[in-house]
C-alpha cells in the first residue's frame, strides 16, 4: 500500500474501497471482501444508506479499528451547525465507532459554512481525525480554503481519464488539499474499460485497463476509491502497486482529457434545482415516516 500524508499529518491509504450504490443486502459482504483483500480505507456516506452495514462488517472483520481509515459524508439536508453535528454523531453510532478518520461535506450547496463549523468543532474535540469537502469545484474550494478557520484537508471529486481535473489539482497542490477521486473509471461511461490507449499500456505490463487507470491516478498523487461487488475485481483493483507507468505513458493518458464530466455539472442551474427538489422530497418523506411512528 502507498499512502498520502494530509496537511494535518494524518496518514491516509492511497487506495480504498467505496460503497456508493452498494445495496444494504450486499454491503456487509462487500466490505468484508475488501478488508480480506487488503483494503484499509473504506468510504461511505449518509446518503448511501448503508453506514450500519459498513460498521457491522468492520466489527465482524476482526481487524483493529486503528488499522482502518473510515470515511463518511454529511448530506445536504443535514447542513447547518446543529444538524450537521448531530448527523455526524448519529453516523458514528451507525458505524459503531467512537471516532471517524475523515468526514466530508458531500455537496457544495445549502448552509455549507454552518456545517463546516460543526466539523471544525468535532475535529478539535478529537471525534474526527480529518475533515474535507466533496464536489467543490476549484472556485468553491479556493473560497473554502481561505474563508474558514480550518482549511479542508481533502476534496473528493470526479476524476478519471476523461475528466482529469488539471486546474483543480494545480490549486489543490497550491493549498495542500489532497484530491480524492470518485468514479475513477468514470463508471465505464465513454467506454473507459475498452479504451485502446489504455489497453496498449495494460498489455505491456500484463494489467487490465482498470488497473492502469488506477495506477495512473495514484502516480498523480490522487487517493482513489474504486467500487465493485465482485470479489475477483475487488482483488484486481487492489493489485496496482507492482508496476509503474513511465513519464511518456503518463503524458499519453493525460492527452485523453476532455475536461468534462461524464455525469453532470454542479454549476448547471437545472442540476442545482434537481438537488433542491430531492432534498425537499426526502424531508417530506422523513416527516411522513415520523408521523407514522407517532400514530
Amino acid at each position: 500500500m502507498e499512502y498520502r500524508i494530509l496537511s494535518n499529518g494524518v496518514k491516509m491509504p492511497q487506495l480504498g474501497y467505496g460503497v456508493y450504490q452498494v445495496t444494504k443486502e450486499e454491503c456487509e459482504r462487500c466490505v468484508l471482501d475488501a478488508l480480506k483483500a487488503g483494503y484499509r480505507l473504506i468510504d461511505t456516506a449518509q446518503s448511501y444508506f448503508n453506514e450500519e452495514k459498513v460498521g457491522s462488517a468492520i466489527k465482524k472483520s476482526g481487524i483493529s479499528r486503528e488499522e482502518i481509515f473510515l470515511t463518511t459524508k454529511v448530506w445536504i439536508e443535514h447542513y447547518g451547525y446543529e444538524n450537521a453535528r448531530n448527523s455526524v454523531l448519529e453516523s458514528m453510532k451507525k458505524l459503531q465507532t467512537e471516532y471517524l478518520d475523515l468526514v466530508l461535506l458531500h455537496q457544495p450547496f445549502g448552509d455549507a459554512y454552518g456545517a463546516w463549523r460543526a466539523l471544525e468543532d468535532l475535529y478539535e474535540e478529537g471525534k474526527i481525525r480529518a475533515i474535507g469537502i466533496s464536489n467543490f469545484y476549484v472556485d468553491r474550494m479556493v473560497e473554502f480554503v481561505n474563508f474558514n478557520r480550518i482549511k479542508p484537508m481533502i476534496n473528493q471529486m470526479e476524476v478519471h481519464i476523461f475528466n482529469q481535473q488539471k486546474q483543480l489539482k494545480e490549486y489543490a497542490d497550491k493549498y495542500d488539499v489532497q484530491l480524492e477521486a470518485w468514479a475513477p473509471f468514470g463508471e465505464g461511461r465513454r467506454n473507459t474499460f475498452d479504451n485502446e490507449v489504455i489497453k496498449v499500456i495494460g498489455d505491456k505490463y500484463g494489467k487490465t485497463t482498470a488497473q492502469v487507470m488506477l495506477r495512473w491516478n495514484i502516480q498523480r498523487g490522487m487517493v482513489v476509491i474504486p467500487k465493485s461487488t465482485h470479489y475477483e475485481r475487488i482483488v484486481e483493483n487492489f493489485n496496482v502497486f507492482d508496476f509503474t507507468l513511465t513519464d511518456e505513458e503518463m503524458n499519453t493518458i493525460a492527452g485523453l482529457d476532455t475536461a468534462t464530466s461524464s455525469f453532470f455539472s454542479h454549476q448547471d442551474p437545472a442540476m442545482v434545482e434537481w438537488f433542491v427538489k430531492m432534498v425537499e422530497e426526502r424531508k417530506k418523506n422523513n416527516c411522513s415516516e415520523n408521523e407514522k411512528k407517532n400514530w
